[in-house]
């Protein structure tokens, strides 16, 4: 089981849909969000991607030196830049880093942004586009090993002696991670992808879509793996995690639902749709599954749901998923550097995975908590089964 965290680029809260309890987007907040994930034996962390974030690349670029072992899901967006020239970035980061590059595919769902890039083409036409994208990328850094050339002449892209002079660490090329719902989505991540994401819903809805990409795949004679991004709400009982979340949106008020929701109806995202229609912008209807809560969903776009719950509950659910099929799970919370704390401290000790070594200079001994009156060290803590 595969752990990542979140990198919160477009900004970071105590409270949705309100600039009370804000956080500014500093680098040296997210370097502190990146070097607890590290430290705390996170596999990964995601960085979103679009108009509302900085920019994933240059973000990534600058915490590799301030990270040891953590791998970065960095976005590529097809349409947006050349393969080629995505294909060389990929390639400098994952050798800067040691081979810690993990590459997002993002078609994109807005219309509105994607006009803003100068991307006018439809749904239909951006995966075309994301397909041969992708069929130049993965050749062009394939041949790396080889020195040869590329030649590829599409619909929409065309190149002619591409190559990148430069190997990435990882052959043939960093894993690709990609998500969408529709039926072109699907083809897209049964052709040509290594890791395919859902966003949370419900067990039963994330099954049908497993299966759908798996019959899919095994047409096309391959097998992928698969994930799923979360936030998460976890509390040492089940009463105070439920507080928490009430707590999350105690200050979102109606109109700002109705505006987010109105906007993310625009969007032509398979995936949006189906996040919205589990609550249907209703405070009423948020927990949409046993301890799945959408009300992040209510103004948030992409992911918007939450496991809610205590550690074993959490952990509980977590295996529901994993029983699936997934093996790559992809939180964050609300402000992202204590949750990053809280969940590890509180649900690692319960899930089957491989802990990460620890890290060179971490591995120190001695009591851990205060030093309760100057003298006496507090008793160590019971470590739950997994």
């Amino acid at each position: 089981m595969n752990v990542f965290w979140f990198i919160p680029t477009h900004g970071d809260s105590r409270y949705l849909g309100t600039a009370e309890g804000g956080r500014l987007v500093s680098y040296d907040y997210m370097k502190q969000v990146a070097v607890a994930a590290d430290t705390l034996g996170y596999d990964g962390v995601l960085l979103p991607t679009g108009r509302s974030c900085e920019d994933a690349w240059v973000t990534a670029s600058s915490l590799i030196g301030a990270t040891r072992q953590l791998k970065f899901l960095v976005a590529v967006r097809p349409g947006l830049s050349s393969p080629t020239l995505s294909a060389r970035m990929a390639a400098t980061f994952d050798r800067l880093s040691g081979g810690r590059l993990l590459v997002n595919v993002v078609t994109g769902g807005d219309p509105a942004e994607q006009e803003s890039d100068g991307i006018f083409g439809t749904h239909q036409e951006r995966y075309e586009i994301s397909d041969e994208f992708l069929k130049i990328w993965r050749e062009v850094l394939s041949k790396t090993h080889t020195g040869e050339s590329t030649d590829f002449s599409g619909k929409h892209l065309s190149v002619k002696g591409a190559k990148a002079l430069y190997p990435p660490v990882q052959k043939p090329y960093p894993p690709l991670y990609f998500g969408g719902s529709s039926p072109e989505a699907i083809d897209l991540a049964a052709e040509q992808v290594d890791v395919y994401l859902t966003w949370g819903e419900p067990p039963a809805a994330v099954a049908e879509k497993i299966a759908a990409v798996r019959k899919r795949a095994a047409l096309a004679g391959r097998t992928l793996r698969f994930g799923i991004r979360l936030h998460v709400i976890v509390r040492e009982t089940n009463e105070a995690a439920w507080r928490a979340a009430d707590e999350l949106i105690s200050k979102l008020d109606d109109d700002t639902i109705a505006k987010a929701q109105a906007n993310f109806a625009k969007m032509d995202s398979e995936g949006q749709r189906r996040m919205a229609a589990l609550h249907g912008g209703k405070r009423d209807r948020l927990e949409v599954s046993p301890n799945l809560w959408a009300g992040v969903g209510l103004v948030r776009g992409g992911a918007g749901t939450a496991l809610v719950g205590d550690p074993q509950t959490v952990a509980a659910r977590m295996q529901e998923y994993a029983d699936l099929g997934i093996d790559t799970f992809i939180f964050s919370g609300y402000p992202h550097l204590e949750e990053s704390y809280r969940f590890a401290e509180l649900v690692f000790p319960l899930l089957p995975r491989k802990q990460q070594e620890t890290l060179p200079g971490f591995n120190l001994s001695g009591p851990f908590g205060e030093i309760v009156a100057n003298t006496y060290a507090p008793k160590a803590a019971l470590v739950a089964e997994s």
